[in-house]
């Protein structure tokens, strides 16, 4: 060992290098996006910014019962109150607030409360739920008129020829409606299982539009189609029968609600840079203010009456939301009541490279 001495020297130990500084406990909290509240013997002693740009800036030192004013909340939140399962919490921050709360113990005797959002998850619930409920309606009024002509039919004195005859168009008519609504509800269900897949493939909307507003001239109100498109081709990244889909829904839209004998101008045109603009116009009587928001929900009607007999399913423009939403594009509509309406479509472009990042 002697021969070796620096070998079997003891080290002095490496000095450790310095513990960071522990965070305050208030930045700790900031950071939980959630809103958070700590409380001692009833008292909101700390809360993070979410919790008081919810409840307010003042919490810090209120009771918490006093914090959280909510009847399903002041139970659980006693001092002395045992830990409970989750409150739900209806109309906190608002009319259409949803919150859970759930509450935690820390070993000094002090409670964490913490505040999960639950709005947007009501809210796509109650958009299932509504939606099946409306789905089963549309389906169930045609289905009924079916079945009771047939009924009427299969009596003995339906005999008479004209009558027959009157009666199975009146089957036909409604069993082409439920195959529209059908069709309608299965191309919804695609278009949404593709909605975080955005398309790769350059379609020339210019020419899309010719190709649609040729099919719908050989019908009765197609002449009434005025285009404004550019010569050249206007080259977007799209899903060409998606993209048909939607030119069909906005034009067919546009010819039934607009005034007979008016045109319906179909105008395309670079945008800001990188995009075309695709605008529908028509010189109908218009819609409400009030009901602009909820002309792309799926079954609203502003005149139902008037949708069902245009053979309407109460669908086309929900579906034409999604698709521009699957295109990364914008959705507008504008309408002046006794004017018209025009819908504008945005979409992005693509590049000499093929990205789609300039038109």
């Amino acid at each position: 060992m002697a021969l070796f001495p620096r070998l079997f020297a003891r080290r002095a130990p490496a000095p450790s290098p310095a513990e960071p500084a522990a965070a305050p406990l208030g930045q700790v909290l900031d950071a939980i996006t959630e809103p958070v509240l700590v409380v001692a013997d009833g008292e909101v002693t700390d809360a993070n910014a979410a919790a008081r740009a919810l409840l307010g800036q003042h919490i810090v030192g209120e009771d918490v019962r006093v914090a959280i004013r909510h009847p399903a909340a002041a139970e659980q939140l006693r001092a002395d109150a045992p830990y409970g399962a989750p409150v739900d919490l209806v109309g906190l921050g608002g009319r259409g607030g949803r919150w859970r709360m759930l509450i935690g113990p820390v070993p000094d005797g002090r409670r964490v409360v913490q505040l999960i959002d639950q709005t947007a998850a009501h809210a796509a619930e109650r958009a299932r739920v509504d939606f099946v409920a409306n789905a089963s309606h549309e389906l169930r009024t045609p289905l009924a008129a079916i079945l009771g002509y047939v009924e009427t039919l299969r009596e003995p004195g339906a005999t008479d020829p004209a009558l027959q005859q009157r009666f199975l168009g009146i089957i036909e008519a409604e069993a082409r409606r439920m195959e529209r609504l059908v069709e309608d509800l299965i191309s919804l269900s695609r278009i949404e299982a593709t909605k975080y897949r955005a398309p790769d493939r350059a379609v020339d909307l210019a020419a899309l539009v010719r190709t649609v507003a040729d099919e719908l001239r050989a019908g009765a109100r197609g002449e009434r189609l005025v285009l404004d498109l550019p010569d050249a081709p206007a080259p977007v990244l799209g899903d060409a029968p998606q993209l048909s889909q939607l030119l069909h829904n906005l034009l067919t839209n546009a010819l039934k609600y607009g005034r007979a004998g008016t045109p319906v101008t179909v105008s395309l045109a670079p945008d800001a840079p990188g995009l075309w603009r695709l605008a529908v116009a028509d010189q109908g009587e218009g819609v409400a203010p009030e009901h602009l928001p909820r002309l792309t929900e799926r079954f609203f009607r502003v005149d139902a009456g008037r949708s069902r007999a245009g053979g309407g399913t109460g669908l086309g423009l929900a579906i034409v939301k999604h698709i521009v939403e699957r295109h990364r594009g914008r959705l507008g509509i504008a309408s002046t009541p006794g004017v018209g309406t025009t819908v504008t479509v945005l979409l992005p472009g693509v590049s000499q490279n093929g990205n789609g990042d300039a038109a």
